[in-house]
Formats: structure tokens, sequence, C-alpha cells
């Protein structure tokens, strides 16, 4: 019989194969869960042509990111440059790796000795408490950029492709965030390169790659608990035929749709934070599904980690006095990790 110790140490993927219900530590709270399917939006998910928005006739499109950004914090991305065949090559890849026997995977544990660990590589969140209640997923952790910083020694050498894949998935990212925080930088009538001159060289981006394996009772866990991003920014590929990521808007979970060879992009505290609250960083939470799996991949990016995460001076006035403190942008990103996992949102310590 298992400890319930020794099956926190099981990845989930593990744990299906045994063909049992969600472990308890697994299972949520009463008061966390939401057994009914959400009610329909009033009304969709935004959708922003980023082609059109950078174009000069791009007013109205103009118009639909400002909202999106203040009223959803977040949306979905068309034209945005990357082939969709290349977006079909990362969520094959990404697909291929969590199908790898274990002990392959298990090359590029985040467990130092089995039991220490550590951010970057395969496993699962870090455990803080003995209470604390997991997600449904397994997932491959991954420093991008700087690129000097990166751990080739957890970044797969299978599939064969995986390394330079990601690297060009990377290259391709920066170039669509760069496009972003100028248009955002535009609608607040800031100069074009005030939000982009904060990510230099040493800004970080960080990939996860996300697996949730089918669950026998989707009603009793998620894939990913309610949060908010700790980035600036974050770019999701979403799966393109399982959906189960929502936001949570007005009172109500709203589902994201899949939309195929579309990006997701979040607005992350840092941005909340930069922006002074003009820009919202949305809760959102990974359902799980019955019977099939699901991959993601996400694109985590922030500023250089000895970086002040702070309101922008123009942002700040009578009108709209500071809202948040100062902070170390890497002091933020270790209190978020911890506080991710006992289900807290780090922003509430931060706002004045």
């Amino acid at each position: 019989m298992e400890g319930e110790k020794e099956i926190r140490s099981r990845l989930v993927q593990e744990l299906v194969l045994n063909g049992r219900d969600p472990p308890s530590c697994y299972v949520q709270r009463d008061h966390d869960r939401q057994l009914n399917a959400p009610p329909q939006p009033s009304s969709p998910i935004p959708v922003i042509d980023l082609d059109h928005l950078s174009q000069s006739d791009g007013a109205d499109e103009a118009v639909k990111f400002r909202s999106a950004l203040q009223s959803w914090g977040l949306f979905l991305a068309i034209n945005h440059g990357i082939p969709g065949s290349f977006l079909d090559k990362v969520l094959n890849l990404s697909r291929e790796f969590f199908h790898l026997p274990l002990e392959d995977k298990q090359k590029f544990t985040n467990l130092i000795d089995g039991k220490d660990f550590k951010l970057e590589g395969y496993g699962n969140d870090i455990v803080v408490s003995n209470g604390q209640i997991l997600d449904w997923n397994d997932r491959l952790y991954l420093l991008i950029q700087p690129e000097d910083q990166r751990n080739l020694a957890v970044w797969p050498t299978t599939p064969i492709s995986f390394r330079d894949t990601l690297h060009e998935f990377g290259k391709k990212t920066e170039t669509v965030r760069a496009q972003i925080l100028r248009a955002m930088a535009k609608v607040l009538e800031l100069k074009e390169d005030c939000f982009v001159n904060h990510f230099d060289e040493k800004a970080t981006m960080n990939a996860r790659f996300n697996y949730y394996p089918h669950c026998k009772r989707p009603d009793l866990v998620f894939g990913l608990k309610p949060h908010s991003d700790a980035s600036a920014m974050t770019i999701l590929l979403l799966d393109k035929e399982v959906g189960g990521l929502q936001v949570h808007k007005n009172a109500e979970w709203v589902d994201v749709p899949v939309l195929p060879n579309s990006l997701l992009v979040v607005v992350g505290d840092g941005m909340e934070i930069l922006s002074n609250g003009i820009f919202r960083s949305p809760i959102h939470r990974v359902l799980t599904n019955s019977d099939k799996e699901r991959v993601s991949v996400v694109m985590f990016i922030s500023l250089d980690p000895e970086k002040n995460l702070e309101p922008l001076d123009e942002l700040v006035d009578e009108k709209r006095p500071r809202m948040y403190k100062t902070v170390r942008t890497k002091d933020f990103l270790a209190d978020h990790y911890e506080d991710f996992a006992e289900g807290k949102r780090t922003m509430d310590f931060y706002k004045i």
C-alpha cells in the first residue's frame, strides 16, 4: 500500500497507468472546485490580428487590443508571423517527449539525488507543505534566454530536433514579444520602445512544457490550480484539439477556445505592475479531461532578475497614484513559486 509521501513523489503520468481514482493529495477542497459547466460568456475571448494591429489603418484593432488588455488581460493572437507548420512541430515534439519511456525522461529530472527540487528540468512543481493540493500535470521547465545561461544538461536530446526547434521557437517568440510590447506602449501613448527597452539582453524567457494526462475524475482535480502569472508577459501555444484552459472574468470561468495556429497572449503580474494597474493580470486555471491527454507550451517573459519591478514613472500621477511597491524581479519570482504552490497570489502582498 503506497503512502501519501510516496504518491507525492510520483509523476502524474505514472499514476494514470494504475487506473485508480486520483489520490487524495490531488483532490481539491470542495470550496475550490467548480463542478458545473461554466455559463456562456457575455462576450467571447478577444482575437487580435497582430499584422493588422501594426498597420497604419489598424486603429480599430488598437481599440480592441487595449480593451482586451484592460478587461480580459489576455487575447488570442492571429497573423503573428509564426507559420502554423512550425507551431505544429513544436507541439508534436512536446508530445513525443512526454511519450518517451520514463527512464529516458528522468535523465533530465528536476530532482537532485532524487530529493532536492530545482526549478529547471522534468518532473513536478515544488511541494512546500504536506497539506499542499497537487496539480494533475507533469512538466518540463527550461531557461531559454539569456542564451549563455542555458543549462543544457536538462535540455532533452530526444526527440532529435527538440533543442534546435526550441531555440528557434524562442527566437520567433522574441519577435512577437517585441511587436506586442511596442503596441502596448502605443495604446498608452508612450514612446514606442518604452516597454521594449525594459527587456534588455538579461531579460529572461522560460519555457514550460505541460503534459495533462487524462483523469478518471476530472471533477475532483485541477490540471493547474487558479493563478496569475508572475511573468511580465506569457505567450502560450495551446493544444490544437483539446481545450481546458479557463479565465476568470466577472465572477465566471470562461473557456478559452481552441483556435489552431493562434497564440494566447496573457498579461503577467509584472506587466500589471509596470503599467500601474492599467493592464490586468488575469486569474486562470486548467481543467482535465476524462479520456484525452492535453499538451501546451508556455513561454514566460520577465525582466532582468536584478532589475526593480515597479510602475513606470510616466504612468503615475495625481489621478492614478502609484499602486504597487518596488520589488527586485528575482525576489518577486521567488515569492511567486512558493505562493503558487500554496494557492496564494504574490500580487496581493505588493499592492499599496
